[in-house]
């Protein structure tokens, strides 16, 4: 029974002072006045006081509360302020008498009461997502205040609290005797015992000291980091106060966060890492944190549930009422088992999984009679869009059967055949069973000594290490409740002279029916709880394990540091199909950066004349074979009249560098003018141009003196803001045109993106390229068009970008996107210039041009027009930016959305007045997206942009996902 004080405590009601009461109480006691706002409380009644010089707490609690308590209280903030220079605690402040706890009575109750000085920040509760930072910073403080605590005594810390976890047991049971929902009641109850029993054996063992008990995402404030991320640093609240279990400390604050862990137990495992370095636990203590988590969840609703029936005005219970009711759901949704290994690894103690072994399951068969079929993300087996196919491991598995006699899938294997398209979160790909197809009435025999037990058309056999699920046997009609190893259990069902299938799945925790997948970060512990079972098959059958990290530690060492890769921890791409691509585990992701497959990833038609060319010839272009004859004259018929000569290269970088070459060439002049912020490639001359300080940051200081850089014509951040901005904008290139005409010096060229791409899409300013393409042109230049990044039909109502402008360059340069992938690019001009090259000899590129080249170039223009890409950019592009520009209504740090078609930019502010830019802010929703299943990266100089140029074959399913992914990050945060 739970003790009678415990009892009575659990049926008082709050402290029934208003307002205007607690206004008195301040002004008689403390001599203080000014604004009074009530604050949330289950039991007690708190009011937060700002005076105007000063924000105080006054805390008003029952007589029934022993004075010795709410000192052990005080006592505790005197200590943790002297042991925790890395956190804050609130002050106590002494009454007009120098007490620090009066007793007072308001309309005939009596009631003690204390005012302490209130601590600023966010609480964490309100906040449905919390970064890893986050979660990681308040177990961390947790352990933190555990470790302050340890030395902490004080005689009031011996008290009865109904959130006293090593009561929890009494308590719930208590509190749910009045549970009018019968069924919700019995379950609560069942799961509670379940943990309990669980917890039992471990208690002898469990330290106990001063804790908190309440380290919760309600009883934490935070502060913004660079991001905005909020971390939490201080502690309020220290009503729970106790000498407890030291690892219940731990479980009250994991069991605040299953809210917001998007129904993911392993969410919390930062937490446990943290607080585990601040404040070591023992792994018996270790084992002990899933139950108690549950216990602590348990007891919260019903807790809940129970004031509720007593105060149904409560406004601060009700609105945790949902909350405590997820934590719970979220806790009771996996195995303690599973759990305990996460926690152990998540500790830096997983135990070795020792497999399981026994005889043959099917007599007779060897390693060589077994063919394995792979689903894996790079299977041969699963061809374009192949793997989404229903039924497909199953065919795949009867026809390597009919072929060899006997076939099976792999454990262990992450399958592509269990991938979803546009998912925000991991789909459960890691295959914890195998399936054998094999001729049917073929013996099964036990592997082990076991107790067989049959449930919902499975064979069960539990045996001492672990319980063997079997589906697809037919059991024998004489089959016993035990069977020794070797005994018959059956046969493969299945009509005679046919094949049939069997499932095999082993699990060392008795009583649980384990899923036949997991998800790829809970791989660990389903593998420890269900291994492999090659042991009693008498055959090898895992697949691969990947090696991510092992990976990236070889690219570190030996790819050269300045070619750097997407994200801080980047998935292992390996695969792509249209606008998604695949990790190595099976994930799915929404490509919406890649600018370089304008296609989409895994085109068919494009892959099959590759090889195709490949296997007839490749070679230079100094040798005469038609497709480079026919691509060039497809690209000239694209340029404006005119421009009708072609180079072909292999990359944006060289096409720039090349058209530099060009302009020196024919002008006989050196000086380029070039735009600020601007990104043109990395060759010496590209670079000579790129002034982007996101791409180099000392690119302002480092420019060769023939390069002249003018105001970037930034119509939203830019020195001249709005659409009226083509004067002043010239008038900066006028400006420097004068400079060199002072100077006597001769112009060469203007190079510039006619739509201004690095800066995320932005239209240069009406007639601007025209009236600059003037001035070069009277004083002998040549006008460049850079049209890598968005050209090409990615414009959507333009195929080139200098459209846009009604202008006709000199020299336009593509590549990206007119090779799909492949390393492709071009120059095209007129003769006149092309031809002022051979002043300085002849130009030739090994692979510019090769047949292989060619034949990419050619397919993609074809693909292109074929399956109306560049309409389909228009399409789904106008309908992708009217949804950004709609979030953009409803979230301030949406400063304004850029571009056309799909080339498009989101531009993030922390202030839509100063366009002050949110750059850490745009790299943690970039993380942010990743979690939900969306490629993206920042762009622009102050990275605060992002960058939307997916291929164009991009679905408007996929555009509804990427702008629904991107508002939930809004709406909850990264």
């Amino acid at each position: 029974m739970v003790e009678d004080a415990l009892k009575l405590r659990t049926e008082l009601p709050r402290p029934d002072v208003t307002a205007e009461e607690a206004r008195a109480l301040l002004s008689d006691h403390y001599g203080l006045s000014g604004t009074i706002m009530e604050l949330g409380s289950q039991q007690d009644r708190n009011y937060r006081l700002d005076t105007g010089d000063g924000r105080y707490v006054l805390k008003i609690c029952r007589a029934e509360y022993e004075p010795l308590e709410l000192e052990a209280q005080n006592a505790a903030l005197l200590h943790l302020g002297e042991r925790m220079p890395r956190a804050r605690v609130a002050e106590v402040v002494p009454s007009l008498k120098g007490e620090a706890i009066e007793s007072v009575t308001v309309r005939g109750a009596d009631y003690r009461i204390r005012l302490l000085t209130y601590l600023d920040g966010e609480p964490l509760t309100r906040r449905k997502h919390l970064s890893r930072e986050t979660v990681a910073a308040l177990g961390g403080l947790a352990g933190m205040l555990a470790a302050a605590l340890q030395d902490f005594e004080h005689p009031g810390l011996e008290r009865e609290l109904q959130w006293d976890l090593r009561r929890a047991g009494p308590v719930v049971l208590h509190l749910l005797a009045d549970m009018p929902d019968q069924q919700r009641r019995k379950r609560i109850a069942e799961i509670m015992v379940g943990a309990m029993r669980r917890l039992q054996p471990l208690t002898a063992d469990l330290r106990t000291q001063a804790i908190h008990h309440d380290v919760t995402d309600d009883n934490v404030v935070s502060q913004p980091d660079a991001s905005g991320r909020p971390i939490p640093d201080g502690v309020i609240d220290f009503g729970d106060i106790l000498n407890g279990w030291l690892v219940a400390e731990l479980a009250v604050t994991c069991a605040s966060l299953l809210h917001h862990a998007d129904g993911d137990p392993w969410f919390i495992l930062p937490a446990v890492k943290a607080f585990h370095a601040e404040c070591p636990l023992t792994e018996t203590e270790l084992k002990a944190l899933w139950p108690l988590i549950v216990a602590r969840a348990a007891v919260l609703v019903a807790s809940s549930e129970h004031q509720l029936s007593r105060e149904p005005d409560n406004a601060y219970v009700e609105g945790n009422a949902a909350h405590e009711r997820e934590i719970f759901e979220v806790a009771s949704s996996v195995p303690t088992a599973l759990m305990e290994h996460a926690i152990l690894a998540a500790a830096g103690l997983a135990p070795v999984s020792a497999p399981v072994g026994g005889d043959s399951l099917i007599q007779g068969l060897g390693p060589t009679d077994v063919r394995q079929i792979d689903l894996s993300i790079m299977s041969p087996l699963l061809p374009e869009e192949r793997w989404q196919h229903q039924g497909l491991p199953i065919s795949l598995l009867q026809h390597a059967a009919h072929a060899i006699g006997v076939a099976t899938t792999r454990y262990g294997e992450y399958r592509m055949t269990e991938t979803q398209l546009r998912s925000p979160k991991p789909d459960a790909t890691l295959a914890l069973h195998v399936d054998i197809c094999l001729a049917a009435g073929r013996e099964i025999t036990a592997p082990f000594s076991a107790r067989v037990v049959r449930q919902d058309g499975l064979l069960v056999l539990e045996g001492a290490e672990a319980s063997l699920f079997l589906e697809g046997v037919e059991a024998h009609a004489e089959l016993s409740e035990t069977v020794v190893t070797g005994a018959a259990l059956g046969i493969v069902s299945g009509e005679q002279q046919s094949y049939g299938l069997i499932r095999v799945q082993l699990c060392r925790e008795h009583g649980l029916v384990p899923p036949l997948f997991a998800m790829p970060h809970q791989a660990e512990a389903w593998k420890h709880l269900c291994p492999s079972p090659a042991g009693v098959l008498g055959f090898e059958c895992d697949g691969p394990e990947p090696h991510s990290e092992t990976l990236l530690a070889r690219r570190q060492q030996h790819f050269a540091r300045p070619q750097k890769n997407y994200y801080l921890k980047p998935p292992q791409i390996e695969r792509g199909w249209k606008d998604h691509l695949f990790d190595i585990e099976g994930r799915s992701y929404l490509d919406m950066v890649n600018n370089v497959t304008i296609l989409g990833h895994g085109h068919p038609r494009l892959a099959a004349a590759v090889g195709r060319q490949w296997s007839l010839l490749n070679t230079n272009s100094r040798f005469h074979y038609a497709s480079v004859a026919e691509f060039s004259t497809r690209l000239a018929a694209l340029a404006p009249d005119g421009l009708d000569t072609v180079f072909l290269v292999n990359s944006g970088s060289e096409a720039n560098d090349l058209a530099l070459r060009l302009a020196w060439a024919y002008s006989g002049a050196r000086n380029v003018v070039s735009l600020l912020e601007a990104y043109h490639g990395w060759t010496v001359a590209s670079d000579a141009v790129s002034t982007s300080i996101a791409d180099n940051p000392q690119a302002l200081d480092t420019r060769p003196a023939w390069v002249h850089a003018v105001t970037a014509p930034n119509t939203y951040r830019g020195e001249f803001r709005g659409a009226d901005t083509t004067d002043s904008y010239v008038r900066s290139v006028v400006k420097k045109l004068t400079e060199l005409d002072a100077a006597d010096e001769k112009l060469a060229g203007f190079i510039c993106e006619p739509v201004y791409g690095n800066a995320g899409g932005i239209p240069l300013p009406k007639g601007y390229l025209d009236a600059v393409y003037a001035m070069v042109r009277a004083r002998g230049g040549v006008c460049i068009a850079d049209e890598v990044q968005v050209g090409y039909g990615r414009l959507g109502d333009y195929f080139w970008g200098f459209e846009e402008q009604g202008v006709v360059p000199d020299i336009i340069t593509v590549a990206k996107g007119m090779g799909n992938g492949h390393p492709l690019g071009a120059v095209i001009t007129r003769r006149e210039i092309a031809d002022a090259l051979e002043k300085e000899g002849y130009f030739f590129s090994s692979s510019g041009g090769s047949p292989v080249s060619s034949v990419v170039g050619q397919v993609v223009l074809d693909i292109l027009t074929e399956e109306r890409l560049p309409e389909n950019a228009r399409v789904v592009g106008s309908y992708l930016k009217a949804r950004l520009e709609a979030l953009g209504q409803r979230f301030p740090l949406i400063g304004a959305v850029h571009g056309m078609g799909l080339y498009l930019g989101v531009e993030f502010v922390r202030d839509r007045e100063t366009l002050s830019p949110a750059t850490e802010e745009t790299a943690a929703i970039c993380d942010r997206l990743l979690d939900l299943g969306v490629i993206m990266q920042p762009t622009g100089d102050h990275l605060n942009v992002l960058k939307i140029k997916p291929p164009l074959c991009l679905s408007r399913e996929s555009a509804d996902f990427f702008a629904d992914m991107l508002g939930r990050v809004l709406e909850e945060g990264w």
